[in-house]
């Protein structure tokens, strides 16, 4: 057996921070060093460096073709982003370049696409990576190998028109048990825009008109909704990353909510521009009729990166004072948090079936959770905050005046 002199092989990426990883956008250069620690002198035929970036998808779903036969068929597909290749070592005639004992440092550098790149991601049934990998070939060993990740995110401004936009929506419905009406039941809600950031308070104003015979509940939730795409079908997982409960609407009475705060907790931005990936927040205004479906209010959301100039919004929104940049990245959250409401204590039995019809999800799948490993290359330690522990008691409680009134005094 050949003694290998190769004490030491790693890829180190240049950072303005010596303890925090870079991370990238489009248009950016990445540049680092191969390192080698060599205990004896070395023959290396080449050292070649390989950069790449994919998303892809992949799940399986059981088949019936009969009552005793039963196959698996596989969904995948992926879109390639970053194709790199750059040598760093290697004689111009073929030979071999013999390197001295001690630390060799092989510096690399190359520029990602001008075109818009998608945001690391890291999912049940996909994920968006960037790496650099690194081959060592050298003359009676066989090839040596490493990667390593890198993180892009594809910056998000929510001080566009289209994210700066209000958004409103009124809803009712007939609450009915069996063949009996229990009376109107309406919800009317806005926010003040569309786009905010992780960190940021958003304060909900809705009116809960409760014309039923029955006491009412009215809740906010904020989700999140994954899709995966192959082959033209869809898998999706959803969860529930932020509560607001409100307090106990009685019969024939009104509900007035003046900016109930909602906050976003450290998770990941939206991603829109993936062809078998996409990220979509919403948030939902519902209200909880005893006996009978819930009815929900759909606002949607988009999560940034870059959060709201103080300047450049056209109102004064109190979610304003609660901007942050890329922090929420290196957030944790204790090794045991609190899980969110299932995602079917938001969801309408109207919609559960419509979904049911329109995607395919495997039994029994846990709608509870967040991202399982999102922007692991960029810090592996990084975990997301859980949302709010749920209560009945509002913590921000309103004033007598404030308070629900019935229609009929």
């Amino acid at each position: 057996m050949i003694f290998d002199k190769l004490n030491k092989f790693d890829i180190v990426f240049d950072s303005p921070e010596v303890d925090c990883p870079p991370v990238f956008s489009s248009g950016d250069v990445v540049s680092g060093r191969v390192v080698l620690e060599l205990s004896g002198e070395s023959r290396v035929d080449s050292l070649k460096l390989h950069a790449e970036g994919f998303a892809k998808v992949h799940w399986t779903e059981s088949r019936s073709a009969g009552s005793s036969t039963a196959y698996t068929q596989n969904y995948s597909d992926e879109v390639e982003y970053l194709n790199r290749r750059e040598v760093l070592l290697q004689a111009d005639n073929g030979e071999v370049t013999v390197l001295p004992a001690g630390r060799h440092e092989f510096p690399f550098s190359f520029q990602l696409p001008e075109e818009t790149l998608v945001t690391s991601f890291e999912g049940k049934h996909g994920s968006i990576r960037y790496w650099v990998k690194v081959k060592l070939h050298r003359p009676w060993y066989t090839v040596k190998k490493i990667k390593k990740e890198f993180t892009v995110i594809e910056p998000i401004d929510i001080n566009t028109p289209a994210f700066l936009a209000p958004q409103a929506g009124t809803k009712d419905k007939m609450a009915r048990a069996w063949y009996r009406n229990f009376g109107q039941v309406s919800v009317t809600a806005k926010i003040d825009r569309k786009g905010y950031t992780p960190g940021e308070v958003i304060p909900v104003f809705a009116e809960f008109d409760n014309a039923t015979s029955r006491s009412i509940v009215p809740k906010a939730y904020i989700t999140q909704t994954q899709t995966f795409i192959a082959r033209g079908t869809m898998k999706q997982k959803h969860s529930v990353v932020a509560t607001l409960c409100g307090d106990i609407v009685g019969t024939r009475c009104r509900e007035t909510w003046h900016g109930r705060a909602i906050k976003i907790p450290p998770v990941g931005p939206s991603i829109l521009q993936c062809r078998i990936i996409k990220v979509e927040y919403m948030l939902k205004v519902c209200v909880d009729v005893p006996g009978t479906s819930k009815l929900c209010l759909e606002l949607p959301l988009v999560i940034g990166t870059i959060p709201l100039h103080p300047f450049g919004s056209r109102t004064s929104s109190v979610s304003s004072q609660y901007s942050v940049n890329l922090e929420w990245l290196r957030l944790a959250i204790p090794e045991q948090p609190e899980p969110p409401p299932d995602y079917s204590s938001v969801v309408t039995e109207e919609q559960a079936e419509q979904c049911n019809n329109a995607v395919v999800l495997q039994p029994a799948e846990d709608l509870s959770g967040i991202l399982e490993r999102p922007l692991q290359a960029f810090v592996q330690e990084f975990r997301f905050r859980p949302p709010p522990v749920y209560s009945e008691i509002d913590p921000n409680p309103q004033p007598l005046s404030m308070r629900p009134r019935c229609m009929t005094c």
